[in-house]
């Protein structure tokens, strides 16, 4: 029969714990590393940016030229979303010799007037000085934005040497100076100016991050995605170090983006399948088409940043592409009844696809915006994707039939992989239990299989050549 404890015995045991540790210094174990003294005057209130400062990392991902690369992205990211709503169409980023780099596009231009919850502050100091702050949290804005957070152009300016903003709105040019995420002038009238746009400079301060050597390669094609993207915006590179430049400019969108990634490759259709549709508030925009490789070469994007994670979307894609090539694979007689389902790999052997979505509220899985979260988007794409493969191979069957083929030859490959792999796994296991001269059988059924005994090794070579 159990033993029927006391009640106060937790509280014994934690008193009697206390007292073996005998130390007179409060600490329950002796594994604590802190001070005896743990009172108000521990705790610390970081303010305004400087949060940012003191962990870039939990704001830009990384301070390498990783995390670089990432204060650019959040400043084209809101030049490419007024390009989005209709207010802009041109996009230019300088790196200058300096290392510092200067974003200007011709949208409409940060507002200057005075913020409505911050008496005394301009909607500019604002947007570049508060976590935060931003047109994109309660639709007013932008219906749809890459940002949701309201931190990216602001910690931009949080890590900056210097960052200098300058704004042509209502025929004025205004400008206003930080350093290190705190202004150093007010909002400046410069002068009359023609047209609209925000022109932002800054300089990456080397105390927080490592790096001020930026790629062009990555950043141009960052820019040539983006160009894709949003058919009709003009986004170009000058690199002042180097004297390189590039310009991009498609009016295909996405079409346009699988046949530069198949430019190299021998294409099993004449010309990309695609679709744009828009369901429940969801744009999709969907481009395929396969080769004669065996690679996959997929591109997701949400709200034109590159979910290189994937997300929802993906997967909603990738869920249509296996259905609806199995069940026209089973309605062609390709697929024959004793066959089993092609698979998620096998019908992406020599896929080349990008998948876009636009949603007025984007879940991303952290500030660097990876993966597309949202459980919504996962059906619209399904439903979207699946109308327009069933019609695409249902209008050419000579095009289907030959991805239907390719498809079958992978799953035919995988098998044989995975007859060879079991067949080395069995040899293995044999090997450590059975004499070093069985000729192990090759038939797996048990009532097709006999056992020969034969004397010497020219006999057995007989015999195993006869089988």
């Amino acid at each position: 029969m159990a033993e029927q404890l006391p009640d106060d015995y937790d509280e014994a045991l934690i008193n009697q714990d206390a007292h073996i540790n005998g130390n007179g210094d409060g600490k329950v174990n002796g594994n604590g590393n802190g001070n005896n003294g743990y009172s108000g005057q521990n705790i610390q209130i970081l303010e305004g940016l400087e949060a940012v400062r003191v962990r870039p990392g939990m704001y830009i991902g990384a301070t390498d030229q990783r995390g670089l690369h990432h204060l650019i992205y959040e400043v084209v990211d809101n030049s490419v979303d007024e390009v989005m709503a209709g207010f802009a169409d041109t996009v230019k980023v300088t790196i200058h010799a300096d290392g510092s780099v200067t974003i200007e596009d011709n949208g409409r231009g940060i507002p200057v007037d005075e913020h409505h919850q911050r008496p005394g502050m301009s909607t500019l100091e604002v947007v570049m000085t508060v976590l935060h702050a931003g047109g994109k949290f309660g639709g007013g804005g932008y219906q749809i934005s890459s940002g949701l957070h309201g931190v990216g152009v602001s910690v931009v300016n949080a890590l900056s040497e210097w960052c200098q903003v300058d704004v042509k709105h209502d025929g004025i040019l205004y400008r206003q100076r930080y350093e290190k995420g705190v202004p150093v002038t007010s909002l400046l009238n410069v002068g009359p100016a023609e047209g609209t746009g925000t022109t932002t400079s800054f300089l990456a301060d080397l105390t927080v991050m490592e790096t001020r050597d930026y790629s062009f390669d990555i950043l141009a094609q960052r820019f040539r995605e983006m160009a894709y993207l949003n058919r009709g915006m003009t986004i170009s590179l000058i690199d002042e170090r180097t004297d390189r430049e590039a310009t991009f400019y498609f009016e295909g969108g996405l079409v346009s983006f699988v046949r530069y990634l198949n430019k190299n490759r021998v294409k099993l259709q004449a010309r990309p399948v695609s679709v744009i549709n828009e369901a429940e508030g969801v744009k999709v925009e969907l481009a395929l088409q396969y080769n004669d490789s065996w690679a996959c070469t997929e591109y997701s994007f949400a709200n034109g940043i590159n979910t290189v994670d994937g997300g929802m979307h993906i997967t909603g894609f990738r869920s249509a592409l296996t259905r609806t090539l199995n069940d026209y694979a089973r309605k062609a007689n390709l697929l024959k009844e004793k066959d089993g389902n092609l698979t998620g790999d096998d019908v992406r052997q020599g896929l080349t696809a990008v998948v876009s979505v636009k949603i007025p509220n984007p879940q991303f899985e952290a500030q660097t915006k990876s993966k597309l979260n949202n459980p919504e988007v996962r059906p619209v794409v399904e439903a979207i994707a699946s109308e327009m493969l069933t019609r695409y191979l249902e209008e050419t069957p000579s095009e289907a039939k030959a991805i239907i083929e390719k498809c079958l030859t992978a799953a035919r490959a995988r098998e044989a992989a995975r007859a060879a792999r079991d067949l080395i796994q069995r040899k293995n296991a044999l090997d450590t239990t059975l004499p070093g001269k069985l000729a192990d059988c090759s038939e797996r059924r048990a009532d097709r299989c006999e056992l020969y005994l034969v004397e010497g090794d020219s006999a057995g070579g007989s015999a195993k050549q006869g089988r």
